[in-house]
This record gives structure tokens, sequence and C-alpha cells, in this order.
């Protein structure tokens, strides 16, 4: 952290690393972590950035989260860029040794701590809502509490599956040859789904989360059954995904929860 630049709120930090995806308009960005500041998986930090470059101080923020494990002395964000955006095209334009402004505080309520220990845990994300699930995933105490982790990861077409490479390694440690415990579904929405590990051929036609819930393909694809006994699910992404998920989900039993009771689904809409 760069010191003279703390106040009471954020702190200027320093890019790390810009690391751009084969999609265009996707990227990562590395940064140092301010001092002190403690999340848990799925949380989020609020980012700012000067709108005119030459006044040093931040004018515009956007929320982000970590994709980077609690343990982990760095932070980083995955953005896409949204051409006529404010921010988005701002934070890809970053380069190593550029500064970035960070809120001293974590936000966020899509942590594994909103349910009790499961069976089954489904985390549903489309685009960079992936983002909240890199850190569970990376997270011991995610595989104490939970048999099963099934993480689908819905995008256009392939190009777009960032940090597949990551995830897949991840899961080539915590499976074996007998057993899947982290099974990896990538909803691609204009090209046929790429197979899942260890099973030949493309896993389905080409068709968005919400279809796929409709007519089994979700359930047959992950081999595991989507019910709300023993079962969790997390939805992280675009609104009208997490929108008409949770009234699917609905129908079947799952419900947030409410007044003490830890409830078997969990929402955040990532825009």
């Amino acid at each position: 952290m760069q010191s003279g630049d703390v106040t009471s709120k954020y702190s200027r930090q320093t890019v790390l690393e810009v690391r751009r995806w084969a999609s265009p308009g996707l990227c990562s960005v590395r940064t140092t972590r301010p001092d002190g500041f403690n999340f848990v998986p799925g949380q989020f930090a609020r980012i700012g950035l000067p709108e005119d470059k030459q006044s040093g101080e931040p004018s515009l923020w956007r929320a982000y989260s970590m994709v980077t494990h609690p343990e982990d002395p760095d932070l980083e964000f995955f953005s896409v860029t949204v051409s006529d955006g404010q921010f988005s095209p701002l934070l890809a334009a970053l380069e190593p040794g550029d500064s970035l402004w960070i809120e001293n505080n974590p936000f966020g309520f899509l942590t594994l701590d909103r349910f009790q220990d499961g069976q089954v845990l489904w985390l549903i994300s489309t685009g960079t809502g992936l983002s909240a699930y890199i850190p569970m995933l990376r997270d011991s105490q995610t595989w104490d509490r939970f048999e099963t982790v099934v993480l689908v990861h819905g995008v256009r077409t392939q190009q777009e599956l960032a940090y597949r490479d990551e995830i897949l390694q991840i899961a080539s440690k915590i499976n074996t040859p007998a057993r899947s415990r982290l099974i990896y579904l990538c909803a691609t929405s204009r090209e046929p789904w790429p197979a899942v590990e260890g099973r030949p051929g493309p896993v389905a036609q080409a068709k968005r989360i919400t279809a796929a819930l409709l007519d089994g393909t979700l359930t047959t694809a992950a081999g595991v059954g989507l019910e709300p006994k023993g079962g969790r699910v997390m939805l992280c992404g675009n609104p009208e995904m997490v929108t008409e998920m949770r009234k699917l989900l609905a129908e079947r039993g799952f419900a947030a929860g409410r007044r003490g009771n830890p409830g078997n689904l969990a929402v955040e809409n990532y825009w």
C-alpha cells in the first residue's frame, strides 16, 4: 500500500497484473491488498477510479467480487467491458503500476454461512458472476461442509469461459476416479455444451441455464439431483437469469433464509 494515500474509508492500491482473456472485453485485474482487508469467499469490494485520470482522486465506484482466496496476499477482480460504460473501460485500460482505490471494508452476503451443511451445493452463475465462486472452490471449508459441488457457468460461447483451466485444476485435485466431488458444467447458449471432465462428447445442445433446468438437462449433465432436502443453491449473475431461476427453484421448494432459518437459496444480482 502506498503511504499517505489512506483515508478512513479507502486506500490507494497498485495494479500488479492485467490479464486479458480470449474473449474480447473480458479481463482480470490483480492489485495489492489494503492492510487489514479481511473478507470471506463470496464477498465483494468497492473499487474506485478517477473519471479524469489527471485528477488523481477516485470519483467513480463499482462493486467487484474477489476472485482470490482470503489467504492470498493480493486481490483479483474479474470484469467485462461495457463499451458505453463509465467505469469498466477505465478498468480494462489499466496497466501494471497504475493506481486504483479500494474501500477498506468488504461487502456482501453471498457466503456459505447463509447455509447449514448439505449434500450438494449448486453454484450457478452467468458471465463475471463466476468470480464470487472461485474462492469458495479453493476453500477447504467448502469441501468439509458439502459432499458435492456443482459449478454452472453460463456464457454464450466457449471463448468466454474464463478461469476454466484454474477450475479444472481444482477439480483434478478434488476428484478421484471413483468419485467426482466438483462437477463443472459450461452452459453455453450459442454452442453445444462442452464435455464434462471424464465424459466423452458434448453434454447438450446450445441452451440457457433456465431452459436446461426446465428440460432436465442440468441435473442429467451433473449426474446429481437438485432437491431442497440436502441441496443448497447460490445464484449470481445476470438479473434476468437470477429472477427466472429463483422463480423456478421456488416451485421446487427452494427459498432464501428468513428470521433465523438459513434456507437453501442465496442470490446476488451481478450487474
